[in-house]
């Protein structure tokens, strides 16, 4: 009886250091979850408070009521948006998307009206030009532009941040190793990634390397060992690809070869592109 006894022991002792170790590397992986998600939360934070101070600073570079009182508006809004965004847990899936949506909402918005007071610079430098030929009518059209000598550096500034990327319509889908799409996890053998990056007439055109990450449910991430620069931070990714971006809606797509065991359970799919996190989406596979 004692050495059965002693075998017990043994198994036991050998199931309890296992789930010391895995619970650890849980811990690790759902540590480094929360990290990112901190991270993506503070940047949303801090692109809300630059886009409310840009409405403050652009309402004191134009003389016109009727968009002054649009950008009041605009400006409430985005203060709003930031105050709910603060109040929201970062691990709030559910409200950070809602809240992603509404600031690639803002994003879209403020580049209008970046547009349009770039457009009036150019009227009035286009005026100030014809005042020179025309001095008879110089004081009339002093008046028509007055208000609008926005500072070149500062627009520039402006126009930076509303030329970051946005991915849209992002999708994983699972295939198997007839090249089909399955619901089961067990039989997959390619993950495939799609998504378009959006049109944006403002962000610089040229080639783009794209990250993607694809976290599996148990927190880690599936890479082959390479790494990108985020946040001060350097993170790993499970895919890349080089896309020449012209400005106009651009589709991409990657593919992910599995050569390991993966189970069902909830993916998450992030996108990075120029230092900026551009899209991310979770999907549930059986």
């Amino acid at each position: 009886m004692i050495i059965p006894l002693v075998v017990v022991c043994l198994l036991l002792t050998g199931g309890v250091v296992y789930l010391s170790l895995n619970l650890k590397q849980q811990q690790q992986a759902n540590l480094e979850m929360q990290e990112l998600a901190e991270l993506d939360k503070k940047e949303m934070e801090n692109e809300y408070q630059r886009f409310a101070d840009q409405y403050s600073e652009m309402k004191t570079q134009i003389n016109n009521d009727s968009i002054i009182a649009q950008l009041t508006q605009e400006q409430l809004k985005t203060e709003q948006l930031l105050k709910e965004l603060k109040t929201v847990k970062a691990s709030d899936a559910r409200e950070i998307a809602r809240l992603k949506k509404e600031l690639a909402t803002c994003r879209a918005v403020i580049r209008s009206y970046i547009l349009e007071i770039d457009s009036l610079n150019r009227l009035n430098q286009n005026l100030t030009a014809e005042n020179t030929r025309m001095k008879g009518q110089y004081a009339e059209a002093t008046k028509q532009i007055e208000g609008l000598n926005a500072d070149k550096q500062t627009l520039s500034e402006k126009v930076a941040i509303a030329a970051q990327l946005d991915a849209t319509g992002i999708n994983l889908v699972a295939k198997n190793k007839r090249g089909k799409a399955t619901d089961k996890m067990s039989k997959c053998k390619t993950l495939q990634v799609n998504f378009s990056i959006a049109k944006n007439v403002t962000a610089s055109n040229g080639m783009k390397s794209i990250y993607v990450r694809i976290t599996t449910p148990s927190g880690s991430v599936l890479t082959q060992g390479g790494t990108f620069s985020y946040e001060n931070r350097t993170l790993k990714y499970s895919m890349r690809k080089e896309v020449e971006y012209t400005g106009n809606e651009t589709p991409v797509t990657l593919y992910w070869n599995v050569n390991e065991a993966l189970s069902g359970g909830t993916y998450n799919v992030s996108i990075f592109a120029d230092g900026h996190m551009i899209g991310a989406r979770n999907f549930t596979i059986k």
